[in-house]
């Protein structure tokens, strides 16, 4: 059995004990968890950390197996003592990303987030940025496409810079790759993530990120190759990096290219995903 996270691996593995099954059982870490009580939701949630850090822990240490989608989740499971079997991503269809050629950047500079309104995509950096940042390029914009718990944060923002700042709550899968093509550059500001799938969509749109040294992040975004890397929690540095590259004609087609050029690494088939799971089950079942 492949389990999509260590929660529902921890369900699994009780009910093998209890059926006294010999099934084989892979855990999938997508991310850190400790992110879903730390990061995520109510802030109540977090008195169930060290619960869910113990179960957490149990699944990876007791399943048959791990596997991982980056180098951050890899690292993340070694803490505990556990060497992945297999690291590969997750398969995403990005088709609505692929389906018609790149445009340039455009000629207006725009910045684009998007996310889930959630503490553990800094969306308070973000907007803590974005004001020191828009008096400074003032013909730019800031588009959030996003909602959560956080949404406050941005109504704050758009009231504070109404002419340079956007929201736009919820939008079609079409409709995210159409604010990529009228967007300059992704800002992607977390303190935690996996293997950020909208790093990919936006590559495949041509569009570079500027993007925290957090999580898996700089697993995908190469510094000065298709994005601006800064430290995590630092609004200060996110700010110069948007105003730096929002104002640079130049650095933006160079980061542009490198982004379309970075997609094709992290694009698979469904052949060449199935072929991977293939591979792990086998390794797992010793066939």
């Amino acid at each position: 059995m492949i389990t999509q996270s260590v929660y529902e691996a921890a369900a699994v593995l009780l009910a093998k004990a209890a059926a006294r099954s010999d099934a084989r059982v892979v855990v999938d870490v997508h991310g850190d968890w400790d992110t879903a009580t730390g990061l995520y939701g109510s802030r109540k949630r977090r008195f169930l950390a060290p619960l869910t850090t113990r179960v957490s822990r149990f699944s990876v240490r007791r399943a048959d197996a791990v596997r991982t989608i980056s180098g951050f989740t890899t690292e993340r499971v070694r803490r505990e003592g556990v060497e992945p079997v297999s690291v590969f991503p997750a398969y995403v269809d990005f088709t609505t990303f692929l389906e018609r050629p790149p445009l340039p950047p455009p000629e207006r500079s725009r910045a684009l987030f998007v996310g889930v309104l959630e503490r553990y995509k800094n969306v308070d950096g973000l907007a803590d940025a974005w004001r020191l940042a828009a008096p400074r390029v003032p013909e730019t914009r800031l588009l959030v496409v996003g909602s959560g718990r956080e949404r406050a944060t941005i109504e704050r923002l758009v009231a504070d810079l109404p002419e340079q700042t956007a929201w736009e709550p919820r939008v079609p899968q079409a409709e995210v790759a159409r604010a990529l093509d009228e967007s300059t550059v992704l800002v992607l500001p977390s303190r935690s993530e996996g293997l950020p799938r909208i790093v990919i969509e936006a590559f495949c749109r041509g569009r570079p990120v500027i993007g925290a040294r957090a999580g898996g992040i700089p697993d995908i975004v190469e510094d000065g190759v298709n994005g601006l890397l800064v430290p995590g929690e630092d609004p200060t540095a996110l700010a110069e990096a948007l105003v730096h590259l929002l104002g640079n004609r130049a650095l933006q087609e160079q980061l542009a290219e490198g982004a379309l050029a970075s997609a094709a690494e992290w694009l698979q088939t469904p052949e060449e995903y199935a072929a991977h799971v293939r591979e792990l089950v086998g390794r797992v079942a010793g066939v």
